[in-house]
């Protein structure tokens, strides 16, 4: 995910500048890097007995907990939040489009390192029913073992017949979320808390729980099952929105690129540098780059909105709705003007 600009003050440059941490390395637009500096900044210091440290240790946690309400008031306000439902018709649509696979295909996963909860929203509201890691209702608990789980319906009481759930999806958040905390429960210390808590406890990548956490549970499960899911023959991986400046997971995707059926199919800007331009310059033909002009005016075929509007494939469903719709407003009766 790439985060929202975040703009230092005056004092809070002095602190970084004391630390060595330079905004010129684009720490501002990535807060992800920067947390995960500050944090190991604050390893350090925390180590420390010397008498300038603890006063710098001081400010550092000042600045973690600003740069974490930032994230925070980005992540959880917004339009949204005051009944702005585009966003969310967004997600609606496309797992209404994601669940129409064929029967003997495995069911879809879904990656994300985004911490919002548009996708968790956007199914609760279809009925669809997801994996997610967790399970529990009271105490929702983060088990990996929940992955390894599919819903069935049973056709046959009499012959104890089973079928899979076709509308079933599996969401992994690579980075965590804003609905996750972290308490001492033994084997199973995630839980998933709706609605999200508060800045402070929220468990997202890196995180301020433990220092070593990203190398732990719950990050390292779902790292696991990405690199398992991607590393399978014939399998193809979608990206929307990731510009590959997470070196965890690149080093995955760029793993999977071995395998001879593997395909990649990058939806953004043609222009874009970094790592996606020099995946343009290995002229694979296993990776697809998508982007540019969209088909309509001001629009760009890499945006989330344009792929899901243009590049899916519409539900059979949605052409009889829309026909309905243009029968009720074409051929019905229309009202009298009341001064008739």
């Amino acid at each position: 995910m790439t985060a929202p600009k975040w703009r230092p003050t005056s004092e809070e440059l002095s602190v970084l500048d004391k630390l060595g941490v330079d905004l010129s390395r684009d720490f501002s637009r990535n807060l992800e890097r920067l947390m995960e500096v500050l944090f190991a900044q604050r390893f350090v210091l925390r180590l420390s007995d010397h008498k300038n440290h603890a006063e710098i240790l001081v400010h550092l946690e000042g600045l973690i907990r600003k740069v974490q309400d930032f994230l925070w008031d980005h992540v959880t306000t917004g339009r949204f939040t005051d009944g702005d439902t585009s966003v969310r018709d967004v997600y609606e649509k496309f797992y209404r489009k994601l669940v129409l696979r064929d029967r003997a295909l495995p069911r879809p996963w879904v990656f994300t390192t985004n911490y919002d909860h548009f996708n968790e929203v956007a199914m609760d509201r279809l009925g669809i029913p997801y994996a997610n890691g967790f399970s529990g209702v009271i105490e929702r608990r983060f088990n990996p073992a929940s992955f390894r789980y599919a819903l069935a319906e049973q056709l046959d009481l009499a012959n104890r017949k089973w079928s899979a759930v076709d509308a079933f999806v599996y969401l992994a958040k690579l980075h965590g979320s804003v609905t996750w905390t972290e308490d001492d429960h033994g084997l199973f210390p995630i839980r998933e808390v709706w609605p999200p808590g508060d800045a402070g406890r929220m468990l997202i990548y890196p995180t301020p729980a433990k220092q070593n956490s990203s190398l732990g549970s719950p990050y390292a499960d779902l790292f696991r099952e990405f690199q398992g899911r991607i590393v399978r023959e014939q399998s193809i991986l979608f990206t929307a929105g990731y510009a590959f400046a997470d070196e965890h997971l690149n080093n995955i995707i760029y793993q999977a690129l071995t395998i001879p059926t593997f395909r990649l199919i990058i939806f953004a800007s043609p222009d874009s540098e970094g790592e996606i331009a020099k995946l343009r310059a290995l002229q694979d033909p296993r990776i697809w780059i998508i982007g540019g002009d969209g088909p309509v005016d001001e629009t760009w075929a890499h945006y989330f909105d344009v792929i899901v509007e243009h590049f899916m494939p519409q539900r059979p469903g949605d052409r009889i709705d829309d026909a309905v719709r243009k029968v009720l407003s074409d051929l019905a009766p229309r009202k009298k003007d009341q001064s008739e």
